[in-house]
């Protein structure tokens, strides 16, 4: 089986040049560095111990954050390589300024290219967060003896489903793992089922909350919105939007000076969204610090990222895209640990268990209609803000699990 991926693999390869000029004209790929997925490298491999981190986008990611945040101060490890997929996820790395961070993106994973990568960049040790399987890559640092763990590891019924389609195939790539934390108990489930021997639960490394969060936003903004009802609709994806744009129609009937915020899961779809929401009759404006912000806007539209928690930390009333569509949802945890109330469509199965946590202690609320999304957010618009109670909990969790989690991998 590992002969008909590689044969599949290929021919993704091949077609790869079609796929990437697609991407470059979306601005889904950078311009300079896309040569990386060729295993053109970008930055040299320095002398000494490397360890390994891959991710496939923002959310992965971001969810390791406090955990690189205490490697960076161990003196044996010389550089730690993170690598990604998408280019949001390098720019959110940019942001980072770790001293011993190097960033690449992820190589296409064909046989020639994983052994390519594995040779120049020699790491010690690897980790793959969330559900980021690579056959050619495992198979290959399995070769090498390079230990290979999976960290706040992530299956849903889903995928499951897809791998034991192949069953041979699955139990041998699964069982090239070291060692597995996965984030939930259906996670845990799904991968020991999968072929996965040394697992340990933990807790989901989403919890946890980076040491050095800034969230410096523009004087003028910051009153502007605080003189304002607000509401925030964060990771939004298509269709949403537009849905958002009708409840602030109807709420503003009640609230003269309501004012929704919208974040997009792309920012590139930025111009759609503004142009869809002049189509309902609404006054837009793009996030601009420098530029002056007009009184009578309707929706403030965030249109570069890592902008979010500058925005949980004034607006306390969040709706977490990517759940009324099939998405599975998008994480809640950032905006919470900011004693945020949560609003959340059907579709959650990627965050299943986070959201049921939530919901117990009264932080989420799910949505699936507009009559429902109006009720629910017109009480919210009334109440005080979360309890700092919340936020004090969902911090002692986070930072149990980091510390679980970093003794455990620290003996690489």
């Amino acid at each position: 089986m590992l002969f008909v991926y590689r044969f599949l693999i290929n021919i993704i390869f091949i077609l790869s040049p079609i796929i990437l000029i697609i991407r470059l004209i979306k601005k889904k790929e950078d311009l300079l560095r896309f040569k990386e997925k060729f295993c053109f490298f970008s930055k040299t491999r320095e002398k000494g111990k490397i360890i390994w981190f891959h991710g496939a986008s923002v959310g992965e990611i971001q969810s390791i954050i406090p955990l690189l945040e205490k490697l960076e101060k161990e003196k044996k490890i010389k550089k730690i390589l993170i690598t990604s997929n998408t280019l949001s996820s390098s720019k959110i790395i940019q942001k980072l300024k770790f001293k011993k961070i190097i960033h690449q993106f992820f190589p296409i994973d064909t046989n020639f290219f994983s052994n390519k990568f594995i040779e120049y960049w020699k790491p010690c040790a690897a980790f793959f967060i969330d559900s980021e399987i690579w056959p050619n890559m495992i198979v290959n640092l399995k070769k090498r003896k390079i230990p290979i763990t999976i960290l706040n590891g992530r299956i849903t019924k889903k995928t499951y489903k897809r791998w034991k389609t192949l069953p041979n195939f699955s139990k041998y790539i699964f069982g090239q793992i070291d060692k597995c934390f996965p984030a939930s108990n259906n996670s845990k489930f799904f991968l020991e089922k999968l072929g996965v021997q040394n697992i340990k639960l933990i807790g989901n490394l989403k919890f946890s909350q980076s040491e050095n969060d800034k969230n410096k936003i523009n004087n003028s903004l910051k009153k502007f919105l605080t003189f304002r009802k607000t509401w925030c609709a964060s990771s939004t994806h298509f269709s949403e939007e537009k849905f958002c744009g009708l409840i602030h129609k109807d709420l503003k009937k009640k609230y003269k000076n309501l004012l929704t915020i919208i974040i997009p899961r792309h920012i590139e779809r930025t111009k759609t969204i503004q142009s869809e929401l002049h189509k309902l009759g609404l006054k837009t404006q793009m996030h601009e610090p420098q530029k002056k912000i007009d009184k009578d806007i309707d929706v403030y539209i965030v249109n570069s990222y890592g902008k979010t928690k500058s925005f949980y930390n004034i607006c306390k009333n969040v709706f977490l895209g990517g759940s009324l569509i099939n998405h599975g949802g998008q994480n809640p945890l950032e905006a919470t640990r900011y004693g945020c109330n949560i609003l959340h469509g059907p579709h959650v199965d990627n965050f299943k268990e986070i959201y049921e946590f939530l919901k117990k202690n009264k932080i989420s609320s799910e949505i699936k209609s507009h009559k429902i999304t109006i009720k629910k957010l017109d009480k919210l618009l009334m109440k005080k803000n979360n309890s700092k109670k919340i936020r004090f909990k969902l911090n002692l969790i986070g930072k149990k699990i980091l510390k679980e989690t970093y003794k455990e991998i620290s003996f690489f």
